[in-house]
This record gives C-alpha cells, sequence and structure tokens, in this order.
C-alpha cells in the first residue's frame, strides 16, 4: 500500500487586502498541513499539483517560505513532487522559473512532459536525477507518477497526446497517478474553459488511476478517480470554510483501489460572512445603527477578533443612498469587530426619487427623459431644488446637440457653461 498527500492552489506570496500578516496565513497553513497529513501521517511522497506560487515574479521572503516549508519534508526523506499551474507557470520569454529554483535546490521534482515530440514514447522521459528533468518518477512504494503543465485552452487536445504517452511507455509500477492543473466544468458558476469529463477519459483508459487535479479552488471527487482537493486557504471571502468544501487529501491507494479523504483540520483563518437587510423605513442613523448593534454582538461572541470579516448592507432605502457616509462607517465597524480585515459591502438602492409612471400612462419621450434627467439629479445632494429644472433642460439640450454631430469644441463648451451655471447661487 502507498500512502501520499495531495495539495494544490497553495498561492504563497497571496498579498490582497493590502495586509501582510494576511500574506503569511498561506504559509502557516502548508506548514500544518505538512506537518499533520505527511510528517505525522508518514506518507511516501507529497503532490503539489500546481500554483505553489500566487504570483510568477516571487519575493525574497515569500520564496523563503516556501524553503522553510519544503524543509519539513526534506528533512524527513518525503519526496515532494510538483507540476506548474496557471500562476506560477513559466513566465513568456523566460528559460526558467522559480519551481526550476527550487528543482535546482534539490527541494521539488517538477515533472514536466516533452510535448513537441513527435514519437509518443519520447513524452515521457523517466525522472533524471542528476539533470533534474523527466515527465514522470516510479517510485519505490509502487506509484509512477506522471506530471504535466499548465495548457490553458489547448488542454483537450494536450490530454490526448499525453495519453498516447502513457500508453506508449513500458509496464511499471502497479499504481499511475497524474497531475493536471485544470478545471471540471460543474463546479463551480461563471467558470469558462472547463474540460468536459469526456475531454479527461483517455487519461483513464491509459491507465491512470488517481488524477491529482488543482485549479478550481472548491473541493470535488468524480467517479473516483478524479480528485481536487480544493486551496489551502480561503482567497477570498467567498472560498470560507462555511462556503465551500476545501483543503488537503491524504490518499491510500493499492489492489483494492483508492481511498482518499479531505483534511481540513489545520491552521485557517477565520472568515465571518454577516449581513443586513435594510428596511425602507428606516433612515440613514437606524441604518449605520443596526450595523453597529450587529458588529458588537459578534465581537462579545469573539467571533470577529483577528477574522476576516464581510458586511453587506442590502435591501431599498428610503433615503439619498450617496448621503451615507461608508468610509467613516467602515472605519468605525473595523475598530469595533476588532478584525484583521474589515469589509463593508455597501449594496442599497434607493427608492426616494423613483418617479413613478402609471400602466398605460401615454407619455412623451420629452416627458419621459425630462423625469430620468430630474431623478438622477435629485439623487445627488449637490444641486438644491431650483436648480433640477434648469439643469434638466441643460442636460436634454446637450444630448440633441451630440445627436445633432455638433463640434466637440462647442459641445464642451456648451457643457462647461452648464457646469457653471450649476454652481451659481442663484440656481
Amino acid at each position: 500500500m502507498a500512502r501520499f498527500l495531495h495539495v494544490a492552489d497553495i498561492h504563497l506570496g497571496f498579498d490582497r487586502y493590502g495586509s501582510k500578516t494576511r500574506t503569511y496565513d498561506f504559509y502557516y497553513a502548508l506548514v500544518d498541513v505538512f506537518q499533520r497529513y505527511a510528517i505525522d501521517a508518514k506518507v511516501d511522497f507529497v503532490l503539489i499539483a500546481g500554483d505553489l506560487f500566487e504570483h510568477k515574479t516571487v519575493a525574497a521572503n515569500v520564496l523563503s517560505q516556501a524553503k522553510s516549508a519544503i524543509r519539513i519534508l526534506r528533512d524527513a526523506d518525503i519526496p515532494v513532487i510538483a507540476i506548474e499551474g496557471n500562476h506560477d507557470n513559466l513566465p513568456y520569454g523566460t528559460k526558467t522559473s522559480w519551481l526550476r529554483h527550487l528543482v535546482d535546490w534539490d527541494g521539488v521534482i517538477l515533472l514536466e512532459p516533452e510535448d513537441g515530440a513527435e514519437d509518443p514514447a519520447e513524452i515521457f522521459q523517466p525522472w533524471n536525477p542528476n539533470k533534474k528533468r523527466g515527465g514522470y518518477i516510479d517510485l519505490d512504494c509502487g506509484v509512477r507518477v506522471f506530471g504535466s503543465r499548465w495548457y490553458g485552452a489547448s488542454a483537450p487536445q494536450a490530454i490526448k497526446r499525453l495519453a498516447e504517452g502513457i500508453e506508449a511507455l513500458e509496464p511499471g509500477p502497479e499504481h499511475q497517478v497524474m497531475m493536471f492543473h485544470h478545471g471540471l466544468e460543474g463546479q463551480i458558476a461563471r467558470y469558462s474553459g472547463a474540460l468536459r469529463y469526456s475531454d479527461l477519459t483517455p487519461l483513464k483508459e491509459a491507465g491512470v488511476d488517481y488524477l491529482a487535479l488543482g485549479h478550481i479552488h472548491k473541493n470535488y471527487e468524480v467517479e473516483g478517480w478524479i480528485f481536487n482537493p480544493g486551496s489551502l486557504e480561503a482567497n477570498s471571502v467567498a472560498e470560507a470554510r462555511s462556503q465551500m468544501d476545501r483543503g488537503a487529501y491524504l490518499v491510500e491507494i493499492d489492489d483494492q483501489g483508492v481511498r482518499a479523504e479531505l483534511q481540513q483540520e489545520y491552521e485557517q483563518r477565520e472568515v465571518l460572512r454577516l449581513a443586513i437587510d435594510a428596511e425602507k423605513a428606516w433612515s440613514m442613523d437606524e441604518l449605520a445603527e443596526a450595523a453597529i448593534a450587529l458588529i458588537k454582538k459578534s465581537a462579545q461572541q469573539n467571533k470577529t477578533q483577528e477574522a476576516i470579516v464581510e458586511l453587506r448592507l442590502r435591501g431599498q432605502v428610503g433615503f439619498n443612498r450617496l448621503d451615507l457616509k461608508v468610509r467613516e462607517l467602515r472605519e468605525q465597524l473595523a475598530e469595533l469587530s476588532g478584525a484583521l480585515i474589515f469589509l463593508l459591502k455597501y449594496e442599497v438602492t434607493g427608492t426616494e426619487y423613483a418617479t413613478p409612471i402609471a400602466d398605460g400612462e401615454q407619455r412623451s419621450r420629452q416627458d419621459i427623459e425630462t423625469v430620468v434627467f430630474q431623478d438622477f439629479l435629485a439623487a445627488n445632494t449637490a444641486y438644491s431644488e431650483d436648480a433640477l429644472k434648469p439643469l434638466t433642460k441643460g442636460l436634454i439640450d446637450l444630448k440633441d446637440q451630440i445627436l445633432a454631430g455638433q463640434p466637440e469644441a462647442e459641445l464642451y463648451q456648451s457643457a462647461a457653461q452648464l457646469l457653471q451655471n450649476a454652481e451659481e447661487p442663484d440656481f
């Protein structure tokens, strides 16, 4: 029996939200996973199925994090086998990458097929420890591991060639594992370019027992041979543990088949998503007070301290939504929460200036345009009530000038005059 750890989408160097502390979360998660589910679990090898790094250009401290984590496994004589993902693949026009640097440091076995080979038998070359190159490796635990590259839109065609390469090899260990960085359709919404299941079946027909995927940050398993662990840490609030499963696979493979268990108990930053649905009758002060009360309650329950907190203000309000001082409210809520990162999403819509048009009511185009322009202007507190009619007329005149093909210089002059009139006191 062979035992291995399958991780992907680690994204060391993640720097969204502008927090240096947050950047270290991805390193701490990786170290904890390696200790718990590789060292303590006594695995035979570890797979990194792409996106070890967040960026193709890696800062010195991020490279140091990668080496520090991998050194834990290297000191325990546990091989780390990796492929590139779309975040850390070879930059265009260059001959090396930071993954290749880790190979030269003897920290990682980077498996890369010969995609330009005409003979299928030459697509996968055995790993050469002296040259530190190869497309597959045979391990003493009875597993042959294949690598791949980031293929993007050409993935379906690449899979067919890779399957031919696998079939052209001499028989080896009993079990075959392959790493591939790409997403499968139907797993997340609004993801274009995902592979169909039929695109992957040539690999199963070629003898792959375990397809180790990466790229999509959500965990999924298909037909007992396709496995995607998801990201280790949440790259956004939408990837919080309460929103989607993700983690690391601890896998056993033998003549009885594959047994893969998703592991999720390791160090991660807490993410809390909250929402308030505003009522139309609320004033600005009432909406702000509701937000403050919710954050205070969550803080008293020890849910927000040093967490990533998102608060969404939703619904319709009866005041001008532009009047709420969102930045000041965000700063107040962030201080009350004690959160590492506080995100305030202001998603309300105002109804106070919506002029109703009754069903079946007949109105001219000019009347409708007048209503629309007046509503937009009324929603901006910079303009007084007395300014609405002349400003509306000016905007309609400007629109007519544009449709009539007036020269640009004259349009700019008209717009400047309109703005000047808007600022005059007698308006």
